[in-house]
């Protein structure tokens, strides 16, 4: 029996997998797999194509990047094995059977060009650096998720992956210095001249400010604490205050 077909009308929820090592399987050798393979490849998963033959985009991608190509029809059940399952064999019949293998073992399945036999929607993406920013139609018009990636991807800044990578940067030094992350206003920060000194290539600059921001909250967060510490009673060094 097959397993039911997804409720494309439901709502989406949005999120990012960490695959890097992870097992994942792209059923289908064309154009199509060859595709959902590189974009498997950019977030450094362990990819295994399996298909009775390779079009030249597959061969020509697994002399690029790390990649098991098994020349050989799909074999029941083996989606169980894996993270992440995509078929793209444009053999229904296929599909159906990848699908129907992947929902019994609780693995997430994209099936191209068929959201009907998807437990996982594959959006359109935009990379920067550390930031991805994604747009996905519900599988309504693959064409319209490209376009709107387009459209969002002009308005992010210049400079924006290096910019979150300096603000990751010292997200990761105010932790270790035994500071909040919450003590900082870090959309006023986003939202006063910081980018703009990161897209003009102000990078000496845009580190004294953002210093700046986290001594400051440093300090307040510090003396907030004494004076809850005084109020509790408790001795507090002058200087605290």
């Amino acid at each position: 029996m097959n397993a039911p077909a997804t409720d494309v009308s439901a709502p989406l929820f949005p999120v990012g997998l960490v695959l890097r090592g992870r097992k994942c399987l792209v059923v289908g050798g064309g154009e199509v797999a060859a595709r959902k393979a590189a974009a498997l490849a950019v977030c450094e998963a362990t990819i295994t194509v399996v298909a009775p033959e390779h079009c030249s985009q597959v061969l020509e991608l697994a002399r690029r990047v790390p990649l098991e190509l098994q020349l050989r029809p799909y074999r029941r059940g083996e989606a169980a094995r894996y993270r992440l399952v995509v078929a793209a064999t444009g053999d229904a019949g296929v599909d159906q059977a990848v699908f129907d293998d992947a929902e019994a073992a609780g693995v997430w399945v994209n099936c191209a060009d068929n959201p009907a036999r998807c437990s996982v929607m594959l959006p359109a993406v935009h990379r920067d650096g550390p930031i991805t920013v994604a747009v996905a139609t519900g599988g309504a018009s693959p064409a319209m998720s490209r376009w709107l990636r387009d459209k969002i991807a002009a308005c992010v800044p210049r400079g924006a992956g290096q910019l979150a990578s300096m603000l990751s940067d010292a997200r990761a030094k105010l932790i270790e210095q035994g500071g909040s992350t919450e003590t900082v206003d870090w959309r006023a920060l986003l939202d006063g001249s910081l980018p703009d000194m990161v897209a003009s290539g102000q990078i000496e600059e845009a580190h004294r400010t953002i210093s700046e921001v986290l001594q400051a909250a440093q300090a307040a967060q510090a003396a907030q604490a004494a004076q809850a510490a005084q109020a509790a009673g408790l001795e507090v060094p002058p200087a605290a205050l």
